[in-house]
């Protein structure tokens, strides 16, 4: 697998240097639905991607974002699972919280996964059964034993229509942080105790982010209390996420649930 996070690394790496030319720079903005932009960046990250992965393993299916999806892609056993940029509303804004994600699934399981911010030059990484690292540094959950104390990063959206306001005192800090798979990578180097979302989420935003996070000793499961298996007919998760150290997860998810 070695070889196939340094295809997927070199890959997002590169996708990140072309966004960054539409970065706080003249672009075309459209929307794909309600709340939901896509960029020129988006398309030009995505279109690079395919090219470079598909080219060099033809016989893996394709699975993203900005990519008509194709049912071919669910009789393969190797799928590349990619958001070219996760967290476009913040690239609009100018804000520094967006990714290239890229991840490889083998018969549902994620088994490699990039995640790269081409603004901070963070490069989240990890392969199953070779841990998880951030600039090639080792990373690892970490949570405090108290949820009062415990640092949960959420969504801007979900914190701007007052759906976390139920919780207000029962964590330490909600700390709103944009890009789904950005929050996953922090979480999974101890930045943060938990990640939380309390909306549906797509295979493509948390893939990369779920091989991450397992392999920084942590867990991602769905709000009924689930891990997910990848490259399903059907790709929303719902009704929303919690991932991080093992132990905060189930606390947390005590708490959510209710």
């Amino acid at each position: 697998m070695i070889s196939e996070l340094k295809l997927a690394k070199d890959a997002a790496i590169e996708a990140g240097a072309l966004i960054m030319n539409y970065y706080k720079a003249d672009y075309e903005i459209r929307d794909k639905g309600y709340h939901n932009p896509v960029t020129t960046a988006d398309h030009a990250a995505d279109s690079y991607l395919k090219k470079v992965l598909k080219d060099a393993r033809p016989e893996y299916g394709w699975l993203s974002e900005e990519t008509v999806d194709s049912p071919g892609r669910l009789t393969k056993d190797r799928v590349w699972v990619v958001d070219p940029l996760d967290g476009t509303k913040e690239f609009i804004e100018g804000v520094p919280n967006f990714v290239v994600s890229i991840a490889l699934v083998e018969n549902g399981t994620p088994i490699v996964g990039v995640l790269y911010n081409p603004v901070t030059k963070e490069t989240f990484t990890a392969v199953q059964g070779d841990g998880a690292k951030l600039n090639g540094e080792t990373i690892q959950c970490a949570a405090k034993d108290d949820v009062g104390d415990m640092v949960i990063l959420n969504s801007r959206s979900e914190t701007r229509r007052g759906l976390w306001e139920l919780y207000d005192g029962t964590f330490g800090e909600l700390r709103a942080i944009g890009s789904v798979a950005y929050k996953l990578g922090l979480t999974a180097a101890g930045k943060a105790d938990i990640f939380a979302s309390l909306r549906p989420k797509n295979e493509w935003d948390i893939c990369a982010g779920n091989c991450i996070i397992n392999e920084a000793g942590g867990k991602l499961i769905d709000l009924n209390g689930n891990p997910r298996q990848y490259n399903q007919e059907n790709t929303l998760i719902e009704p929303g996420l919690i991932a991080g150290d093992v132990d905060a997860v189930d606390k947390t998810f005590k708490i959510l649930k209710a």
